[in-house]
């Protein structure tokens, strides 16, 4: 196992175990079969398990696993504040007890304030005392290093990022999704400031696995590599110096013994040109399937009345790559939950964007069709019920 320092030059293994899936049976998260698991992550050095609140029983099960082991002591907790829950500073310390209580110990290593999408949600917290909070527990030792999980615009992530002294942060990122939400961008920002990155979704929940088209698995296959789709992702991963950790949702003994090996065997900048232009047409084989060819580069940006163009297009995209729920899912999370909406309906048509896409996309009239898609009339009143729920306590001020 390899492993790269935290910001306080504490050692931390490239792999991360993701405990959001652990198998269940009957209902239950499957205690014997996830300890089998985690034992076997930790024989192996993997030293970082990430939880949240909102991990239906996954807290407890750690917990109990790693007290039955007697390894608390020799491994990082990494779980989550569901700061979209709290409205006070005794909601803060009443979540963080619970957490405290079912993962059986005294404090958390890593605490993330969970799922920001744009900097209100932050400011939200800080109205509400949590910087105040976190200084007292980090004295007292209850946490020793905070940071924050992210799902909006990379715009967004560099203003939470600069606003407070974080320890680390946690990213979604992985081939496909190089430039969407925080992206190589966000990234790059973090290394900058000597931030640690945990990374999330490294095969996009397992998209970059099991729902590869046959011929972007043949471009791998035919590479003379016998890496599997997995083992691409992380060793693409890890070639990044700025990657701290590498999350990964194991819920089987086989797939933690292949996620460790590559664990140990890739280094930061191994990976070739060669290996690079594999990804690269792997990538343009699943996009093959894009409904508009935007490659996320932002040139179209910024829009003046604040459209996200790529974000928009990615989110249509996914309706036709994965499904039309996760692509109206994301366009709700990433784009019309953020603190100034961002639709497509917002266009007034100045044609500013088209001038500057190297792709030439028609942009005023495809965000047409990509509202259309992503915001049928139920998501719509939805988007619009969530956004006056998620930002009242912002209208007051």
């Amino acid at each position: 196992m390899q492993y790269r320092n935290d910001k306080h030059g504490e050692p931390l293994s490239v792999l991360g175990f993701g405990c959001m899936r652990f198998t269940k049976k009957n209902g239950r998260i499957d205690i014997d079969k996830a300890e089998k698991e985690i034992m076997a992550a930790y024989d192996s050095g993997v030293n970082y398990y990430d939880t949240a609140y909102v991990y239906s029983g996954s807290e407890t099960a750690i917990g109990e696993i790693f007290e039955r082991n007697g390894i608390r002591d020799k491994i990082n907790i990494a779980t989550k504040l569901p700061q979209y829950l709290v409205s006070s500073r005794a909601a803060i310390d009443r979540y963080f007890d619970e957490e405290l209580t079912r993962l059986r110990t005294d404090h958390v290593d890593y605490y993330l304030m969970h799922h920001l999408t744009d900097i209100v949600m932050w400011e939200k917290l800080k109205s509400v005392g949590i910087i105040e909070w976190i200084e007292e527990k980090k004295k007292s030792g209850a946490i020793r290093n905070i940071g924050f999980s992210y799902h909006g615009n990379s715009d967004g992530f560099i203003k939470i990022l600069n606003d407070f002294d974080w320890d680390m942060c946690q990213i979604q990122y992985n081939y496909f999704d190089e430039h969407s939400q925080a992206g190589v961008s966000g990234l790059k920002a973090a290394g900058e400031k000597g931030i640690p990155v945990v990374i999330m979704e490294p095969l996009r929940g397992g998209k970059l696995v099991n729902m590869l088209p046959a011929a972007a698995k043949k471009v791998m296959r035919d590479s003379g590599h016998s890496w599997s789709p997995a083992e691409w992702s992380f060793r693409w991963l890890y070639d990044q110096p700025e990657v701290t950790v590498v999350l990964s949702g194991m819920n089987s003994v086989d797939m933690v013994n292949e996620n460790c090996r590559t664990a140990d065997e890739a280094r930061a900048g191994a990976f070739t040109e060669s290996e690079f232009s594999v990804l690269k047409r792997v990538t343009e084989e699943i996009r093959s399937h894009d409904k508009v060819g935007c490659t996320g580069c932002r040139y179209c940006m910024p829009c003046p009345k604040g459209v996200d163009i790529p974000g928009t297009f990615r989110c249509w995209n996914a309706i036709y790559i994965e499904s039309k729920g996760d692509g109206r899912f994301q366009y709700a999370q990433t784009v019309g939950l953020t603190k100034e909406p961002a639709f497509a309906t917002q266009c007034i048509g100045c044609g500013k964007c088209e001038k500057h896409c190297p792709q030439e996309i028609p942009i005023r009239e495809k965000l047409k069709e990509a509202d259309k898609a992503l915001r049928p009339l139920p998501y719509r009143i939805g988007i619009d019920i969530a956004r006056k729920f998620m930002l009242r306590d912002q209208k007051k001020k």
